[in-house]
């Protein structure tokens, strides 16, 4: 009997303590649950509040290329040497405008290389070089001098006179969007009227491009 006693009080001890045991350990799990719950539901909502940061190019109206038969614009600019250079200077000549995205980079050296090397057959056809970039005159010095070009490069600092051209627009490099200078000649007669204009420019072949359009008009 006592025996008996005994052994059901130890059945009830074992039997409390495992309800117990487990009550505890609910109680626990729901406690701490909740709050890290409640913590994580707040950090998702931030985040999807917070709006992901995408790099905008401020709008900018691409003005529309110049068309031919339209008097060219004109402009007075500072040119390698600092000196002021418009294009009235040049009515009588035939000119060669062209714009490029800056100075001493791989395309446009090739570019004004090839300008540099026709020098005589340009003389010849009585036409006048005005290269055109945002670059900063110190920087068109040595442009000039590294590569001994041998005709005016002009500095549009604010690019107003790329806007006025129209060869100043959006621009794709690598997946980035950028404003900046489009590659654009615009061949001018002695009058100062726009006769052709190269919206694709080739920079290896620029200079016969220019020779061939003056020469067919």
């Amino acid at each position: 009997m006592v025996k008996g006693k005994i052994m059901a009080k130890k059945a009830t001890k074992k039997v409390t303590k495992k309800v117990t045991k487990k009550v505890t350990k609910k109680v626990t799990k729901k406690v701490v649950k909740k709050p890290v719950k409640k913590v994580a539901k707040k950090v998702v909502k931030k985040t999807a509040d917070k709006k992901p940061a995408v790099k905008k190019v401020k709008a900018e109206t691409k003005s529309v290329a110049l068309a031919v038969g339209s008097l060219a614009p004109d402009f007075s600019l500072e040119d390698q040497n600092g000196k002021k250079v418009s294009l009235q200077d040049f009515r009588g000549k035939k000119v060669v405008v062209y714009f490029y995205p800056r100075a001493m980079t791989p395309g446009c050296t090739v570019q004004a290389c090839s300008l540099r090397d026709s020098s005589s057959d340009l003389k010849k056809n009585n036409i006048i070089v005005l290269g055109i970039s945002a670059d900063p005159v110190k920087k068109l010095k040595q442009f000039e001098e590294k590569d001994k070009l041998n005709f005016t490069l002009l500095s549009d600092l604010d690019h107003k006179v790329c806007e006025a051209y129209g060869s100043w627009g959006l621009k794709k490099f690598m997946g980035r969007e950028f404003m900046g200078i489009l590659r654009q000649s615009f061949l001018i007669d002695e009058k100062g009227v726009i006769v052709h204009v190269m919206t694709k420019v080739d920079t290896k072949t620029h200079h016969s491009d220019v020779l061939k359009a003056f020469s067919h008009l």
